[in-house]
């Protein structure tokens, strides 16, 4: 081993990094072979956080949201993530697309063909009106303004971190070192940074899981294969790695077009489904009706436990996506800090809820609306069929096959789904080597060997949960579970920035008077 081999090893953080990979292995084995057991526990245990604690995720979610409207709106907003006269590295097209793409992956498609159909056999659908007024709402609320809350808060943190005071520890717990001080460095900097982890796994597990059989019944009715679902999913898995894997190797640049191409793909989708399906008109206004709903009735949507049990909706939906978005706070706010040098704070926010929260509502009111037009109208019942089934894959693929030139579109929702997986994954699996070094200089890359690590890391999970034939219920547990902590430190981080950003501005300040 040469020097600077052995240089590069002994920045490595082997606990971080080993740790992790360890107990990724055990729980792999555990979902194998005790594949009943192991999804009880996961009930069980989802039920205690999510029932017994709801109220946490939903207080915590509303309270990020307007605390990031309070951070673009005040002087926070002003300060440069980077020197005071630096321009930003991307065009706002390029980071736009980066940010969309690293935070939502490919289950943005399989949500938003399907989603109203979901709450639409919800007995709380019932209570609150008709398909027609309710089943297009809570899909836009679920993916929009909280959701995106979480992730520019904390990116606004690591990107003051990064480039403003150029703090070499791409971590979760040096974000928290205004706080925490010396701990930063000790037993409660350590404990940060595995949850942190632990809840990147969970997160990446449970979207992989979520998504993936969509893929696999594409292409069993574009191929007519006859053969068991699963296999096909993991084949997919292990393409979708290589293409990850691929374009991280590549760095940014590889990270960058990939983005670009799946935003092609996935605009150039949702304009067809638009134009050729001839209910433009039902789409567009069905989705604007929904929006307003939304903001008329977002605190109450946002506050809403159903404190007697009628119908669990809130324990069974809102708290899991809140929970769901928490553990994916830990790559993908990182790396939209990271892209965001030479942004302001205010840009940063706005920025992202412009271009994250704008194409996820287009998607979900064009996707979503497309078919539940066929419903309303008669034409097709997709509630009833899939109360009947339970396979929301092939209730999707139906959908599909519905549309003019289907085959097309269902190629191009495959090759779109994987690129999302992608686009998201090599950011993640990014943020994850950088993860594994106690620290890196302003422009070090973590070494190849160690990305390759986490490209490979980040699949077996889902694999294993695929194995394990783990309910929708059972996948959102794993979330729950990991996003209990999360919180916590979120709030720790949120509230570190304040103090640290405070600090700085008042050293502005100070500087400039002096001059």
């Amino acid at each position: 081993m040469n020097k600077k081999t052995s240089q590069e090893s002994n920045k490595i953080d082997w606990m971080i990094t080993i740790v992790p990979l360890v107990i990724v292995l055990l729980l792999c084995i555990v979902f194998f072979f005790k594949q009943e057991e192991s999804n009880m526990i996961l009930s069980q245990v989802r039920f205690f956080f999510g029932d017994t604690f709801g109220i946490y995720y939903l207080v915590l979610g509303l309270f990020i949201f307007l605390l990031s409207l309070f951070i673009a709106g005040s002087k926070y907003g002003t300060i440069i993530l980077g020197e005071p006269d630096e321009k930003p590295k991307y065009s706002f097209f390029s980071w736009g697309c980066m940010m969309f793409t690293c935070g939502l992956a490919a289950d943005i498609l399989f949500y938003s063909f399907s989603e109203w159909i979901l709450y639409a056999s919800d007995p709380h659908l019932a209570e609150m009106g008709s398909i027609q007024e309710w089943a297009g709402v809570y899909p836009l609320f679920h993916w929009s303004f909280i959701p995106w809350g979480f992730y520019l808060v904390l990116a606004a943190a690591f990107g003051f971190m990064l480039h403003v005071r150029k703090r070499n520890r791409q971590k979760y717990s040096e974000a928290c070192r205004p706080i925490l001080g010396a701990y930063t460095d000790g037993f409660p900097g350590r404990v940060i940074d595995l949850l942190a982890v632990f809840a990147l796994l969970a997160g990446t597990a449970t979207t992989f899981s979520v998504a993936t059989p969509l893929m696999a019944s594409i292409i069993e009715e574009l191929f007519h294969i006859q053969t068991d679902r699963d296999i096909i999913t993991i084949i997919i898995l292990i393409v979708t790695c290589c293409v990850y894997t691929y374009s991280l190797l590549h760095g940014f640049k590889g990270i960058s077009i990939l983005a670009k191409v799946c935003i092609y793909m996935f605009f150039g989708l949702i304009a067809f489904v638009l134009f050729f399906s001839n209910d433009a008109g039902y789409i567009v206004e069905t989705g604007i009706t929904s929006f307003g709903k939304v903001v008329q009735n977002f605190f109450e949507l946002s506050t809403y436990s159903d404190p007697l049990r009628t119908s669990n909706f809130p324990q069974n939906w809102t708290i899991y996506y809140w929970a769901y978005w928490m553990v994916w706070c830990v790559a993908a706010p990182f790396f939209i800090g990271s892209i965001s040098r030479g942004r302001s704070i205010r840009q940063t926010i706005l920025g992202g809820y412009v271009f994250g929260v704008g194409s996820t509502v287009i998607s979900f009111i064009i996707l979503g609306n497309y078919s539940m037009k066929m419903q309303v109208s008669g034409v097709k019942d997709y509630v009833a069929q899939y109360n009947q089934t339970g396979d929301l894959y092939e209730l999707i693929v139906s959908i599909i096959k519905t549309m003019p030139c289907a085959p097309l579109v269902l190629v191009i929702v495959l090759l779109t789904m994987m690129a999302f997986y992608a686009t998201s994954f090599d950011s993640i699996a990014l943020t994850a080597s950088c993860y594994s070094y106690y620290s890196l200089s302003k422009d070090g890359q973590p070494d190849q060997r160690i990305q390759f690590m986490w490209c490979i890391l980040l699949i077996v999970l889902p694999i294993m949960l695929i194995f394990a034939e783990s309910s929708m219920s059972n996948l959102q547990s794993v979330s729950i579970v990991s996003a209990f902590p999360i919180g916590i430190v979120i709030l720790l981080i949120a509230l570190s920035f304040l103090k640290d950003g405070n600090k700085y501005l008042s050293e502005t300040k100070y500087n400039k008077i002096d001059k």
